[in-house]
């Protein structure tokens, strides 16, 4: 008597994102083992990533170089300029990088945290003399500005934050527990006036830490350290500013990974992504983990990361991005809602060649490279082709004891005009796919107020049905107690969704 098909259909595969933490035999098969150069688009599926297209006409002056630094500076007039840093230079424009350095200026290093304040742009890293640019042919030394007072290495800090009608410095060399303020509206006054300065040696909630970070939300002061965080009220006069909360155990590897999301502060702990909300009802801080499903991937990354990190907040994209830029490993977080253990989606762009990361005002993200700067955009990187790789967990239809004998695998993909398609599956934990391919029909979009004219000049429109699906049945062979199915495919001009996958096998007998 011939045996009935079991089916399993994987309705929106990765719907839930990468999860490397759990048992990969009891996984939700709405999780995936790999999940790259991938996105989780406004329909919940799994996407390929969008590319990015290079702006910058001439990279002379990066020397071969990366854009490490992108910023966006609005005058009180309301216009912008994009300035950037790289090669130990500090640059104006986009299609062409315009050298703004202070003449005679050394410039060790390209880590600069750069803020707007009162229709100026502020430059400060460690070691390095603060920079402040008005919209001039050049930058200049903050301590040239006319007025200025205080300027001395004390203020020579690693971290900056525009906030309160102030700027607050801070993790300066040899000095991680002090905050230092301007004056009211004065940016390049840090002795006169309101300004000041507060040691948290004693505030500390384990005794001893270093600040790393700075942030300001629901008008409170908020100073990351090291392994905890420090909460102050009352900022807008600092001088009278009280202690409102402290939290122990938790704390910020990087200023670069805070992220000010208009509700949260999105932040990089050593056990992974961080969400810090204020719930007002309880005057608490609760910290909820956003990153359980790859825990351990980020804390091996952390262990190993030698260069630095960037990150980006895009509301338009609706994703939380967080580079690793010595091991070239980019995490994207779907920040549209959480699972149930409170983590986002996530999932990873490997072999990421991105260095920064700036969202405009108008919703567009800038990204720096080699290349200088690009826009996030459109489906080819630089003009060539990147790979989007998804792999389930392992597959049991159920029952883990009994054989599975594969016979049909059909696809429903989502755009991928005239692409090749690569499906592969392995049974069992091997690690050798077996591979068969297909590939995807082609449509040709109509363009808006554009005609084609045949004879006699008469006009011919050509319209599609909408978004291009393709689904097929593939024949499979071989047999094991667990199965893992994957989908390949080079993302060359046009975007891929995956809405499901129907495996198609017969169950065997008890092994």
């Amino acid at each position: 008597m011939a045996q009935e098909l079991r089916s399993i259909n994987l309705v929106a595969p990765a719907f839930k994102g990468v999860n490397t933490e759990d048992s990969p035999l009891a996984q939700d098969p709405s999780f995936a083992d790999i999940a790259d150069n991938a996105v989780i688009d406004k329909r919940g599926r799994i996407a390929a990533r969008k590319g990015f297209e290079v702006i910058t006409t001439s990279t002379t002056p990066l020397d071969s170089n990366p854009i490490t630094v992108i910023h966006e500076f609005e005058s009180a007039s309301g216009s912008t300029e994009i300035l950037s840093a790289g090669n130990s230079k500090l640059f104006k424009g986009t299609t062409t990088l315009t050298d703004i350095t202070p003449g005679g200026y050394a410039i060790n290093n390209n880590n600069w945290k750069v803020v707007n304040f009162n229709n100026k742009a502020y430059f400060f890293q460690r070691d390095q003399q603060p920079v402040v640019y008005d919209g001039g042919a050049s930058a200049v030394l903050l301590s040239t500005v006319s007025g200025a007072a205080g300027i001395t290495s004390a203020i020579y800090g690693n971290e900056v934050l525009s906030a309160f009608g102030r700027l607050w410095v801070a993790d300066v060399n040899g000095d991680k527990s002090t905050v230092y303020w301007s004056d009211l509206l004065i940016g390049h006054d840090f002795a006169g006036g309101t300004s000041g300065s507060i040691n948290l040696d004693k505030v500390w909630p384990d005794g001893y830490d270093e600040i790393v970070a700075l942030s300001a939300h629901n008008g409170l002061l908020i100073i990351f350290g090291r392994h905890s965080i420090v909460v102050y009220q009352g900022a807008e006069a600092p001088a009278t500013m009280t202690l409102a909360d402290t939290i122990n155990g938790i704390g910020c590897v990087d200023r670069d990974t805070v992220q000010y999301t208009g509700t949260d502060v999105i932040f990089l702990s050593h056990t992974g992504l961080r969400s810090f909300r204020r719930v007002i009802q309880e005057k608490s801080m609760p910290i909820t983990s956003l990153s359980k499903t790859i825990t351990k991937d980020i804390v091996a990354l952390l262990q190993t990361e030698t260069e630095s990190f960037r990150s980006l907040y895009s509301p338009e994209e609706n994703f939380y991005l967080i580079t690793f830029a010595g091991q070239t490993t980019t995490y994207c977080f779907d920040t549209r809602g959480t699972l149930e253990d409170g983590s986002y989606r996530v999932t990873r762009w490997p072999s990421s060649i991105f260095k920064s990361y700036k969202r405009l005002q108008s919703g567009e993200v800038y990204i720096g490279t080699t290349h200088g700067i690009s826009e996030y955009t459109g489906y080819r990187d630089n003009n060539d082709k990147y790979r989007f790789r998804y792999y389930s967990p392992s597959l049991t239809f159920g029952d883990a004891a009994r054989v599975k004998f594969l016979k049909k695998i059909k696809p429903t993909i989502v755009g991928a005009n005239n692409s090749t398609i690569f499906m592969k599956f392995a049974y069992d934990f091997n690690t050798v796919y077996r591979t068969t391919e297909f590939t995807t029909g082609s449509q040709i979009p109509a363009f808006y107020a554009v005609n084609e004219f045949g004879p006699n000049s008469v006009p011919l429109s050509e319209f599609t049905a909408g978004q291009l699906t393709n689904q097929v049945s593939l024949n499979a062979a071989g047999g094991g107690t667990s199965v893992v199915v994957g989908l390949e495919s080079d993302i060359d001009g046009f975007q891929l969704s995956l809405q499901e996958i129907n495996i198609l096998a017969l169950i065997g007998k008890v092994l």
